[in-house]
C-alpha cells in the first residue's frame, strides 16, 4: 500500500506523523512509504533519515494523493484538494469538529481521529491524547521555570555563584526539542519555588513529576478523589476540598477518565481554597478541560491580581479558551506583574520526542486497520477501537455520539 506522510501546515505544528523509527517498520511490512520533503525537519528528522530507511522523498501532492495519509492535525481545504476519493486518513482530526468532518465526510475520506480512542487497557498504546498531554505537563513546568525570574529548586551556594549555570539549564530545556532532565548541583540558601497545578490527569501528573525533579514545592488540585493518592506519590500535597453531598460526590467520581462538571456547591468552596494557595504561588500550572466544551474558569483575575509581580501561570487549556480569566490564547501576556502564557499547543515545542511518541501511537492504531503487507485498508467495526475512531467513510459523517 501507499502511505504518504505531508509536511504539516498548521500554523506553530512543528511534529510529524511518522519518523524515521517507525517508517522502517511500515516499509518491512511490505508497504511504500512517500514522506514529503521537509516534512521531519522540524522534528529533528532530516529527509535524508528517511531515504536511509527507504522511504521516497517527494512532493506535497504525491504524499496527499496516497491510498493511506498519515497526519498529525486534519487537513486544510487545499490539502484535501489532493487527496483521492476513497482515501483514508489517520490523524488527530478534533472529533468536535462538526465543520471539519463534514469536508472530511463531503471529500470521500475514510478518516480515524485519534483523541476518539477509548481509554481502554487494549487502547493504552493508541492513546494520542495522554502521549503529548505528557509532553506538555513536561513543557509547561520548563516553560514557567524559564519565564520565573528566581530559583525552583533550594541552592546551597556562595553568593551569586550557580545563577548562570542554572539558567543556562532552564533556557536549553525550554528550547531543546527532547526532554531534558534538569542536574542538581549544591549550591547558597535560595527559597524553593511554590507551584500549583490545577488539574490533574496526564499532563498535570506530568507537570508535578518534572516540577519535583526541578526542586520545587508542589501543590496540586483536582475535582477526582481519587487522584489525591497520585499526588502525594509524586512528592506534592494535595489541595482537598470535602464533598458535603452524594451528588458532589458521585459527579467528582468523573467518567472515561475525565471530570464531570461539578455541582456550585463544590466549586464555591474550592475556589475559595485554590485563591489562597494561587495568592502564594510563584508559580501556577492549569491543566482542566472536558472534551468538547470550554476550559472551566479556575483563576479569576483577582486571583492573578493577588499573585506576586513576577509570578508565571501556564494555561494548557488555552487552545479552549483558558482556566485563566486573563489568558490570551496563543500569547504571553502580561497582568498585574504576572507572566501568562498561553501557548496553544505545548507539544509542537518538544517535536522530536512529541513525534516520536505519536508516530508510535500511529503505528500500533495501523495494525488494526493495515496488517502486515496489505493491499488496502480494512474497517473492522467489530473493533470498538476501530469503531470509536473512525469518523467519516462513504461520504457520510460516522462519529459515534457522545
Amino acid at each position: 500500500m501507499r502511505i504518504g506522510v505531508p509536511l504539516e501546515t498548521a500554523t506553530g505544528e512543528t511534529r510529524v506523523a511518522v519518523t524515521p523509527e517507525t517508517a522502517k517498520k511500515l516499509i518491512s511490512q511490505g508497504h511504500r512509504l512517500l514522506v514529503q520533503s521537509g516534512a521531519g525537519v522540524a522534528a529533528a528528522a532530516s529527509d535524508a533519515a528517511y531515504a536511509a530507511v527507504g522511504a521516497e522523498v517527494v512532493d506535497a501532492r504525491a504524499a496527499l494523493g496516497c491510498d493511506l495519509v498519515l497526519k498529525v492535525r486534519s487537513p486544510s481545504a487545499q490539502e484535501l484538494e489532493h487527496m483521492q476519493r476513497g482515501a483514508t486518513l489517520v490523524g488527530m482530526l478534533n472529533p468536535f469538529d462538526a465543520e471539519g468532518l463534514q469536508r472530511l465526510a463531503a471529500a470521500g475520506i475514510t478518516a480515524f481521529a485519534l483523541e476518539a480512542a477509548p481509554r481502554t487497557t487494549r487502547a493504552q498504546s493508541m492513546d494520542v491524547l495522554s502521549s503529548q498531554a505528557n509532553i506538555a505537563g513536561y513543557k509547561a513546568v520548563i516553560i514557567a521555570a524559564d519565564r520565573y525570574q528566581k530559583f525552583f529548586p533550594m541552592l546551597m551556594t556562595a553568593a551569586g555563584v550557580g545563577f548562570a549555570g542554572y539558567k543556562a539549564v532552564i533556557i536549553a530545556a525550554d528550547r531543546y526539542q527532547k526532554f531534558f532532565p534538569m542536574l542538581m548541583t549544591a549550591a547558597g540558601t535560595v527559597k524553593a519555588a511554590r507551584v500549583v497545578i490545577l488539574g490533574v490527569g496526564v499532563a498535570g501528573l506530568q507537570a508535578i513529576a518534572t516540577a519535583k525533579r526541578l526542586g520545587a514545592v508542589i501543590e496540586a488540585s483536582d475535582v477526582r478523589p481519587s487522584v489525591k493518592e497520585q499526588v502525594e506519590s509524586l512528592g506534592a500535597k494535595f489541595i482537598d476540598v470535602p464533598y458535603e453531598t452524594a451528588d458532589e460526590k458521585d459527579a467528582a467520581e468523573g467518567v472515561g477518565g475525565y471530570a464531570r462538571p461539578m455541582p456550585e456547591s463544590w466549586l464555591t468552596r474550592q475556589r475559595a481554597e485554590v485563591a489562597k494557595r494561587v495568592a502564594l504561588a510563584d508559580v501556577v500550572i492549569s491543566t482542566a478541560l472536558i472534551p468538547g466544551r470550554p476550559a472551566p474558569k479556575l483563576v479569576s483575575a483577582e486571583m492573578v491580581q493577588s499573585m506576586r509581580p513576577g509570578s508565571v501561570i501556564v494555561d494548557l487549556a488555552a487552545a479552549n479558551g483558558g482556566n485563566c480569566a486573563l489568558t490570551v490564547p496563543g500569547q504571553t501576556a502580561v497582568q498585574h506583574g504576572v507572566t501568562i502564557v498561553g501557548e496553544t499547543n505545548l507539544p509542537a515545542l518538544v517535536a522530536a520526542d512529541a513525534s516520536a511518541l505519536y508516530a508510535r501511537n500511529v503505528l500500533d492504531f495501523l495494525k488494526l486497520i493495515c496488517p502486515k503487507e496489505a493491499a488496502a485498508v480494512n474497517v473492522p467495526l467489530d473493533d470498538d477501537i476501530v469503531a470509536a475512531c473512525l469518523m467519516s467513510r462513504n461520504g457520510q459523517i460516522t462519529r459515534r455520539s457522545t
